[in-house]
């Protein structure tokens, strides 16, 4: 069987329930999921009517975070729990600013079969492939996703990095260790890499309804491919482990370095998404 054929297949076996991934990608305008998953995303926006919107800032975030890690000279990306390809991937983001010199390397991993068969499949007609590549690894198992990045042969972990966990902790509970397993992750990365996190918050809600609807969310998420969880600002900060922030911080994810069409730009606290980018000494 081929690799094209292997993808998939692996999407057709995926379609039992819906897969988080999907429904993100749903949600930011994307077309690679199915009724599954549009029906159950459907089913949260009742309940949480601006969710699209959400998910749109955590998109949006991950673009100006490259953009600025672009033009701070960093030329490699490892994003885990990259999730579906789509509009604004990182590979494309980082060549456009790089556009002169085209030296971007991107390692996207994740471990859903479903995100890295339709990775494969879309990466074919936009990507590089001595450059970029799609690889399966779970965050959840470091040891064996560092050696998949170290084994890859498009980064070079003795130089500085880019480590992007983009709208991912937000689906690691604390009983999954995400202390341990970010001090890894921070542990393997070269001085002068870069951080890029972020994550969905139920802090500071603007009424009870709004309050109760995001536990919902919650809820609804256990019948996914990825049951999620919320924190706040002092909860999320712990994961950049004590690194220098750059500026303007961790912040509600519209304050960073907001474009003139950033979503909730006027009020960024509304969005419910925090991220920012911290630099290794």
């Amino acid at each position: 069987m081929t690799d094209h054929a292997e993808a998939m297949k692996a999407i057709e076996d995926s379609l039992d329930r819906p897969s988080a991934a999907r429904v993100y990608d749903y949600f930011i305008g994307g077309d690679t999921n199915y009724a599954i998953d549009r029906d159950f995303a459907e089913k949260v926006r009742e309940r949480v009517p601006l969710i699209g919107e959400y998910c749109m800032t955590s998109r949006e975030f991950l673009g100006r975070a490259v953009r600025k890690c672009s033009a701070l000279g960093i030329t490699q990306f490892v994003d885990i729990g990259s999730g579906l390809p789509t509009a604004g991937n990182i590979h494309e983001i980082a060549d456009e600013v790089r556009e002169e010199e085209l030296d971007t390397h991107v390692l996207y991993l994740d471990n859903e079969p479903i995100a890295i068969a339709h990775s494969r499949v879309l990466l074919a007609d936009t990507a590089d492939p001595d450059r970029h590549q799609a690889l399966a690894a779970d965050f959840l198992q470091p040891d064996e996703l560092w050696e998949a990045v170290e084994e890859s042969g498009i980064i070079d972990t003795s130089k500085p990095i880019a480590l992007v966990i983009n709208a991912v902790m937000h689906f690691i509970s604390d009983a999954q260790h995400p202390d341990e397993l970010l001090e890894f992750y921070r542990d393997q990365l070269a001085p002068g890499s870069l951080l890029v996190l972020s994550q969905m918050t139920n802090e500071n809600p603007v009424n009870e309804e709004e309050r109760q609807a995001l536990l919902d969310m919650i809820e609804y998420y256990e019948s996914t491919t990825n049951p999620g969880t919320f924190r706040t600002m002092k909860e999320f900060s712990r994961f950049f482990g004590g690194w220098p922030m750059l500026e303007p911080g961790l912040v509600y994810a519209p304050a960073f370095y907001p474009a003139k069409d950033t979503l909730f730009a006027a009020s960024p606290s509304e969005s419910r998404v925090i991220g920012g980018i911290a630099r290794k000494p």
